[in-house]
């Protein structure tokens, strides 16, 4: 894992998922998001599924991954639904899948479906060889529930667990993070997201356990830590 204390600007780029989720905006929105993901060479952008075929080609020979949210932001469509969306993104040229969990059925105590839509997501994802990440939405949930989805996720062999979409009562903390990556160990990605603005926040998460982290702020957070270093 990355040190908090030693990272370069480069470095946590590479670990950064550049972000634009929002149901509205231009054409040029997402053009100048692409831009800046391969000006920065973050890790990949974050988008709806409806953009994926234009990033793809916007990001063409950039290195950058195309990574689309899937059930966003509710996490409320069917298991069926979710699996058609992942495997359609795939498709289209997505290279990561972020992926709402089902929190209604959670809470509801359907183990069986939370962990089946988890588990044909990663499956999909491991046959394309696409990186597949799990949205908790912690804010919605118990510390027991948060720990019970990232139990289902390391048994289904996702690659990453992510705490937010960003669009929920609240987002990412450093305490959630911690939590996740003592339910995972070591192996296993741990994405926080959501009011992540910036880089003292940012290296909070790096030193909580993340080794990805989402934002629509990554510009100003590597910019601010280039000058730190000098």
């Amino acid at each position: 894992m990355l040190d908090a204390d030693t990272i370069t600007p480069q470095e946590l780029a590479a670990i950064i998922d550049h972000t634009f989720l929002k149901p509205f905006g231009k054409p040029s929105d997402i053009e100048k998001l692409c831009a800046e993901a391969r000006q920065y060479q973050f890790a990949m952008v974050a988008i709806n599924p409806a953009e994926v075929e234009r990033c793809v080609n916007l990001l063409e020979g950039s290195g950058v991954r195309t990574g689309a949210a899937i059930g966003f932001p509710l996490g409320q469509s069917t298991s069926a639904t979710k699996a058609f969306e992942t495997r359609d993104a795939i498709a289209k040229g997505a290279g990561e899948i972020d992926m709402v969990i089902n929190v209604r059925a959670l809470q509801a105590g359907d183990e069986k479906l939370v962990f089946g839509e988890i588990y044909d997501m990663a499956k999909a994802c491991r046959e394309a060889k696409v990186i597949s990440k799990v949205i908790l939405e912690t804010c919605y949930l118990t510390d027991d529930e948060k720990r019970n989805v990232c139990r289902l996720a390391v048994h289904a062999g996702v690659d990453f667990v992510k705490t937010s979409t960003g669009f929920g009562t609240a987002g990412a903390t450093v305490e959630d993070v911690k939590l996740m990556r003592e339910a995972v160990g070591p192996v296993m990605g741990v994405k926080p997201a959501g009011g992540v603005r910036t880089l003292e926040a940012a290296l909070d998460m790096i030193r909580a356990g993340a080794t990805r982290i989402g934002t629509s702020n990554g510009i100003a957070i590597v910019d601010a830590l280039a000058a730190l270093r000098g």
